[in-house]
């Protein structure tokens, strides 16, 4: 099967320029201009950028959380990352009381109606000496990566020795530990005061998840990283202060790299206080101006 692309505008890591593209059984075999092909299949790009199709390496895809679901699942969701050019997602896997296979399984059931290529992370909210024992069998289901939690005391979260555990047999076994940073003991004491306080409206989501909490569980995750010799990988970054804790990290050869997320960089907690401000709720929550100035930085 072979597939020409006409006159498109193409985007590489280090250039922009017009082009042609000649595509051979999904692979690119030839750059340039005025190419001629005995092809299948001829699309005329001018006007149009041609650039490698996205990698979301973070997103939630039919996810149960707290008696609720996430509302977009394999389909859809993939649905609405390829309107977006975004041509990869990966997912994280619950993991279920029956274990890592039961668990990997039940995800490759929901993603069977896939629209996309995708991956999948496994979340790793239990830590024992037979899950310790059987995270290494992850490679073998395709499973590279794992997740790990400083929050959601009681339910996500692993202590630190725990977390130090996972990276150390992520080290030894070529796997990549990712960290949802924020302080689970302070957030469970201040959500508990602000109930009692009577304080339910959203933008108290905000004031119970503070941003030092995130600041200083990110340098933490760092250097429990740089102590088990392993590299960690900081999920959505939200407070500029993660990032001088990155850099820092990473000034003295930590192993250590960050994601943010759009909302981050375009909304702030202002937005918790507007009439409509429940739509605004995220975790962690949206910051402060100077925040996504750090962060677009």
């Amino acid at each position: 099967m072979k597939t020409l692309i006409k006159n498109g505008t193409l985007i590489t890591a280090s250039d922009t320029f017009i082009s042609d593209l000649l595509i051979e059984d999904e692979k690119i075999t030839r750059i340039g201009l005025n190419l001629e092909a005995d092809s299948d299949h001829e699309v005329d790009a001018t006007g149009k950028l041609i650039l490698p199709g996205g990698v979301d390496p973070h997103v939630h895809l039919d996810l149960p959380m707290f008696d609720t679901v996430s509302s977009d699942d394999h389909y859809s969701g993939h649905k609405a990352a390829a309107f977006g050019g975004t041509t990869t997602a990966m997912d994280f896997v619950v993991l279920e009381d029956e274990g890592f296979e039961h668990s990997v399984d039940l995800w490759m059931k929901k993603a069977e109606k896939a629209a996309i290529d995708y991956s999948f992370h496994m979340n790793l909210t239990r830590f024992d000496d037979k899950i310790a024992k059987e995270i290494p069998n992850l490679m073998e289901m395709g499973i590279q990566t794992l997740k790990v939690f400083t929050a959601y005391n009681g339910r996500l979260r692993l202590d630190d020795g725990s977390i130090f555990k996972a990276l150390q047999i992520a080290r030894d076994n070529g796997m990549l530990v990712m960290a949802h940073c924020e302080n689970g003991d302070v957030i469970e004491t201040l959500t508990t005061q602000a109930l009692a306080d009577g304080h339910t409206s959203p933008e108290w989501h905000a004031h119970t998840r503070p941003a030092w909490g995130a600041i200083e569980s990110s340098l933490r995750m760092a250097a429990m990283a740089e102590q088990a010799n392993a590299p960690v990988y900081i999920v959505h970054m939200n407070a500029g202060g993660e990032v001088d804790m990155l850099h820092y990290a990473r000034e003295r050869g930590v192993k250590v790299m960050g994601e943010t997320c759009p909302q981050y960089l375009f909304f702030t907690a202002e937005n918790l206080s507007l009439d409509n401000g429940a739509k605004w709720v995220c975790a962690p929550p949206l910051r402060t101006d100077q925040d996504s100035v750090r962060l677009w930085q």
